[in-house]
């Protein structure tokens, strides 16, 4: 369990970007497979008649610890610190989301059905409402130079990563000539790589640093499926386990004359959208969980960069096996869609997450609204995401498609306007995309 492992992943993501899986771009009426995977009934009536997805990446963080200046950045001859401004809390929290889009594809069956398949890899990090200053203490080697108290009831953190093969049918539910209904599921064949997870029962201590003393009183538990390593993720012994999405999306065609004509033909007015995503769970046979009894008093002099091995050498632990069941980010996802003219747009979003932040063994998502204005066409796309994320607060980016190419971030305008921003992303994606005439 290395403890600077949210920390460096936050420093990579900050300096290298990647994004909440792609966002603003899933929005986009030509983004194919992306959109499928935001609202699957997305695959109907496209204006699209193929699409193949090469490659696609985006990683996303959001904490209300670290914020980075983009200017200072550049400005540190080198030293990450100096460009990293921290900002402990009581209760201060990390979501990272990796999410790579692999070989994937959709095409339309008939008039009023359409299928598809993607392939995915994910890797998901929560850490919730830990001690921002115990956090700090830690980081930098209980050479802080002051005292503290700190009382972590809340405190759970997970790691998960698996892989996802999903199978999506969409058709329409209701057709009239100025409404359109569709709907359509993705039935999902999870592969579990595997999960770390931590929480606190009644944890709470004091650190005085004259002495170099930690004074705690409660529990801690760690865990991981068997072998797994948060350092080095394999994908080889995988736990097999089934999801799904499900989503529905209406449009408002006031301009379509006749109902020969068809609706990707007559662009909507007015789209609404509404879906659910990562319904399921993996489960894992005889985790290794170990509970640590934390009533004690240690000379912290002896820490060396490795969390438990601290605490296997200083603290009373018992071992077991367990099964464990890993919830995946089941979210909501909302959408109004508005058509300012033939190619201008605006929409707002609503992400939210519909799981239980504090369980020990869940992943979510950062809940966020978004509004953006695009100019949209066939080869070319361009949009601007304005979002409120739930711990780095508001972020400003754009991106862009080009015909097979998209690329951006939801979040590349603030880094470049503020001071320091604690939410970083970017996302690009590589496809062959097959339009309608």
């Amino acid at each position: 369990m290395r403890h600077n492992l949210f920390y460096l992943v936050f420093i990579f993501t900050s300096l290298y970007g990647y994004s909440q899986s792609y966002i603003g771009h899933t929005v986009d009426n030509y983004a194919g497979v992306h959109g499928v995977i935001y609202n699957p009934a997305n695959i109907v009536e496209s204006n699209l008649r193929a699409d193949i997805n090469l490659i696609s990446g985006s990683v996303f963080i959001d904490n209300d610890y670290i914020g980075i200046g983009f200017n200072e950045l550049f400005n540190s001859d080198g030293d990450l610190d100096a460009s990293l401004e921290r900002f402990p809390s009581s209760a201060n929290n990390f979501d990272i989301n990796i999410d790579v889009l692999g070989p994937s594809f959709m095409f339309n069956l008939n008039k009023k059905s359409s299928i598809g398949l993607s392939t995915r890899v994910r890797v998901m990090t929560n850490l919730n409402e830990i001690d921002g200053t115990l956090f700090e203490t830690i980081e930098d080697g209980f050479d802080d130079n002051s005292d503290f108290n700190f009382n972590q009831q809340n405190f759970t953190g997970t790691a998960h990563a698996w892989a996802e093969i999903g199978l999506t049918y969409g058709r329409i539910l209701l057709g009239k000539q100025n409404h359109l209904l569709t709907g359509a599921v993705t039935l999902k064949y999870l592969q579990g790589a595997g999960s770390a997870f931590t929480s606190a029962r009644n944890l709470e201590g004091t650190y005085v640093d004259a002495t170099e003393t930690l004074t705690t009183d409660g529990e801690l538990v760690y865990g991981t499926s068997n072998d797994f390593d948060n350092d080095n993720i394999e994908f080889s012994d995988l736990t097999g386990g089934f999801g799904f999405d499900i989503g529905f999306v209406y449009e408002w065609h006031p301009n379509r004359e006749s109902e020969d004509i068809r609706y990707f033909q007559d662009p909507y007015k007015l789209k609404i959208g509404i879906s659910v995503t990562d319904i399921g769970s993996l489960k894992y046979d005889e985790a290794d969980v170990t509970l640590y009894d934390m009533t004690a008093t240690v000379n912290t002099a002896t820490f060396e960069d490795d969390v438990q091995e601290f605490l296997d050498n200083n603290y009373n632990a018992t071992a077991q096996n367990q099964n464990v069941t890993m919830q995946l980010p089941t979210a909501l996802h909302l959408l109004v869609d508005y058509r300012v003219a033939k190619k201008w747009l605006i929409s707002a979003q609503a992400d939210l997450s519909m799981v239980a932040v504090n369980e020990q063994f869940n992943n979510t998502i950062s809940n966020m609204v978004t509004l953006m204005p695009r100019f949209e066409s066939k080869w070319l796309s361009v949009f601007a995401p304005l979002s409120l994320r739930q711990y780095g607060g508001f972020t400003a980016g754009a991106g862009l498609r080009f015909g097979p190419l998209s690329v951006g971030s939801g979040s590349i305008l603030s880094k470049l306007l503020s001071d320091s921003t604690q939410s970083a992303d970017v996302f690009f994606g590589l496809k062959i995309p097959l339009y309608r005439k």
